[in-house]
C-alpha cells in the first residue's frame, strides 16, 4: 500500500506557473505508472500526464507543451510543473499510483486532492 500527498496548488493568474508536487509513503521505485489527473466542477476526472518507472510519459493533448511530468525516485516523489496555465486549467489535481500487486493484480493509489485555480 502507498499514501499519496499532494501540494502545491493555489491560485494564480492566467499565463502563469505552478508546480505541484506528490509525495509518496514508500518508494516509488517499483510503482508501474505514476499520474496527475484533474477534475473540474461538473466533469469527469480526466488524465493530464503519467510517467512510468522508465521515465515514458504521456500528456493530455489540452496540456502538451505547457505541463511537464517528472519523479525524484530517491525523495519518493513525483512533481507536475504547469506552465502558461489557462482558466480552464482549473480543477482539483490528483496524484495517482497504477501499479501491479502481488495476488492482487493492478491497483490504483489516489491521493486527497489539491485545487488549483486560474483567474483571467
Amino acid at each position: 500500500q502507498v499514501q499519496l500527498v499532494e501540494s502545491g496548488g493555489g491560485l494564480v493568474q492566467a499565463g502563469g506557473s505552478l508546480r505541484l508536487s506528490c509525495a509518496a509513503s514508500r518508494s516509488i521505485f517499483s510503482i508501474n505508472n505514476m499520474g496527475w489527473y484533474r477534475q473540474a466542477p461538473g466533469k469527469q476526472r480526466e488524465s493530464v500526464a503519467t510517467i512510468t518507472n522508465d521515465d515514458t510519459t504521456t500528456y493530455a493533448a489540452s496540456v502538451k507543451g505547457r505541463f511537464t511530468i517528472s519523479r525524484d525516485n530517491a525523495k519518493n516523489t513525483v512533481y507536475l510543473q504547469m506552465n502558461s496555465l489557462k482558466p480552464e486549467d482549473t480543477a482539483v489535481y490528483y496524484c495517482n499510483a497504477h501499479t501491479f500487486v502481488f495476488r492482487t493484480g493492478w491497483v490504483d493509489y489516489w491521493g486527497q486532492g489539491t485545487q488549483v485555480t486560474v483567474s483571467s
